[in-house]
């Protein structure tokens, strides 16, 4: 571990469970392959952002999962800290016709997915005026809030943030309806039926990830747990 960090790699289609070690994201490795990726091809650009405990590694590989099933050349970097105990987790996914760095670029994400409100607003640099950010309208008040050494800011103060770039901003109550369904930490599986309202794939792909990926005694809740924001249609 690095300055309290651990990027994990899905390269070349497949999901690889090692760990890879590096020193920032201006790591020279990844700032070369960044350059040689043509702009001009097609690619979908994911920056999902959550804490420890939301399950947003989890969301991450089903995300990775229904990239490659729809054809797409697909790498993804996870980046956490102190995720068990609450940290910010930061999950970078890349779909593409050819595509050669795991890590997005700033100014160039197609889709912030937010899994918790403040946890959104921390990345605004990585949002241009087409961006579309999709967010759970949930708190989880960081410990300086709890200390009272700071103010949680409102969900307006958040949203305009969001779209000092011109990006759309729309919400979600993921956690109370992954909570209906019986466990609150699902609201990232129901950030994603959403979102797969705005990507594409059919319901059947991405339930069939899911089937793969989560341990079975979970699948139909997560199945339910997809569903219910598949029927969330935004204005």
């Amino acid at each position: 571990m690095v300055a309290g960090f651990v990027y994990k790699f899905v390269l070349q289609k497949q999901l690889n469970n090692s760990s890879q070690r590096l020193f920032g994201k201006n790591n020279i490795l990844s700032i070369i392959l960044m350059e040689v990726e043509d702009d001009s091809v097609r690619k979908i650009d994911f920056l999902m952002a959550g804490v420890g405990g939301q399950g947003t590694i989890l969301a991450s590989n089903i995300l990775a999962g229904v990239g490659m099933e729809l054809g797409y050349d697909v790498k993804t970097a996870e980046v956490h800290g102190m995720a068990q105990r609450g940290g910010t987790v930061e999950s970078h996914v890349r779909w593409g016709e050819k595509v050669f760095s795991p890590l997005v670029e700033q100014g160039k994400t197609d889709y912030l997915i937010g899994f918790e409100m403040l946890e959104a607003a921390r990345w605004p640099m990585y949002l241009n005026k087409e961006s579309v950010v999709l967010s759970n309208s949930y708190r989880i008040p960081p410990p300086s809030v709890n200390l009272g050494k700071a103010t949680y800011p409102t969900q307006d103060e958040i949203e305009g943030i969001l779209k000092r770039k011109g990006s759309k901003v729309l919400w979600l109550d993921a956690t109370n309806l992954a909570g209906s369904l019986g466990n609150p930490a699902m609201a990232g599986v129901v950030l994603l039926g959403a979102l797969s309202n705005l990507v594409g794939g059919t319901g059947e792909i991405w339930l069939e990830v899911i089937k793969r990926l989560v341990p079975e005694k979970f699948v139909e809740m997560n199945q339910k747990a997809y569903l219910e924001g598949k029927a969330v249609h935004f204005s």
